[in-house]
């Protein structure tokens, strides 16, 4: 069965789209511990991260960099976090989350967003790539 990011991929779930490639995708966390929290996937599911093909993987953290440093340009933040945990979905991802405080990388605290603001941040963070 597809993973929720395959379905995303494919179109049958929505998403605010970040980024996109051939091979690669970036969209914002729809639960994000701050406003900006972006997940980098490859196109194609593969569980973990480190199961990728060295090409895949090596492109992903391209990617993950180019988005990084446009949410950098477009959220005020201290930093962007990486982390890299995929036990939520089976799907190798990459978070990518505008840092405050340490909190903020915690997966403790949540940010509440309407749906324009969702759209705002998307549109923010693209216009920087």
């Amino acid at each position: 069965m597809p993973s929720i990011f395959t379905k995303i991929v494919n179109g049958e779930i929505p998403c605010y789209k970040v980024a996109e490639t051939d091979d690669f995708l970036a969209f914002l966390d729809v639960n994000p511990n701050s406003k900006g929290h972006t997940l980098c996937i490859p196109k194609l599911e593969v569980d973990k991260i480190f199961d990728l093909d060295e090409a895949t993987y090596n492109g992903l953290m391209s990617f993950s960099r180019r988005v990084a440093l446009a949410i950098e340009k477009a959220i005020p933040c201290e930093r962007v976090g990486v982390s890299v945990i995929g036990l939520e979905v089976p799907h190798a991802h990459v978070h990518l989350i505008p840092l405050h405080t340490m909190d903020d990388a915690r997966f403790i605290t949540k940010a509440k967003l309407t749906t324009k603001e969702f759209e705002d941040i998307a549109k923010a963070i693209n216009n920087q790539l």
